[in-house]
């Protein structure tokens, strides 16, 4: 019998320690987890934002800017922890060449411990930009189409 009691209070005290385990992670974020979630909806906002029709037409890379904030909030907000507070700042968004910065700050719940009043709260400000390009190397016009010499004669010399 007395084993099977240290048995018991071996069992309750992993349980208990697991459970403070959860209410601590509840309560504080990394830095780092923030800046690899921005950087990837970041580079998949901007891909899926693409303008392809002007991209043949042109050869060149054009991002929608309203589709891009769209995107970004919409896919941030599947991925995000419902426990903290986050807010987005989209700074120099540019539709060609298509680049973004963009600003999240993420705040941790409040918590009060005993007599406290005051808010124990952080603030993490994560920024990103990124610029999406093209491996293509093609020449253009002044006018802003692609010119029109061949491979062959740039190449050869003709």
């Amino acid at each position: 019998m007395k084993e099977s009691l240290w048995g018991y209070w071996i069992v309750v005290l992993g349980i208990s320690i697991v459970g403070v385990m959860v209410v601590l992670h509840n309560y504080t974020t990394t830095s780092e987890q923030d800046y690899y979630l921005i950087k990837e909806v970041l580079e998949a906002s901007m891909n899926e934002s693409v303008d392809y029709t002007f991209y043949r037409d042109t050869g060149r890379l054009k991002m929608n800017a309203e589709k891009f904030t769209e995107n970004f909030v919409r896919r941030f907000s599947e991925v995000v922890n419902i426990n903290k507070t986050y807010k987005l700042n989209f700074y120099q968004i540019y539709e060609e060449p298509p680049a973004a910065s963009v600003e999240v700050v993420t705040n941790s719940n409040t918590s009060t411990f005993g007599d406290a009043e005051e808010d124990n709260t952080v603030n993490i400000v994560n920024r990103v930009s990124g610029i999406l390009y093209t491996t293509k190397d093609v020449s253009y016009t002044e006018n802003g189409f692609e010119s029109t010499t061949d491979f062959c004669s740039k190449k050869c010399g003709w």
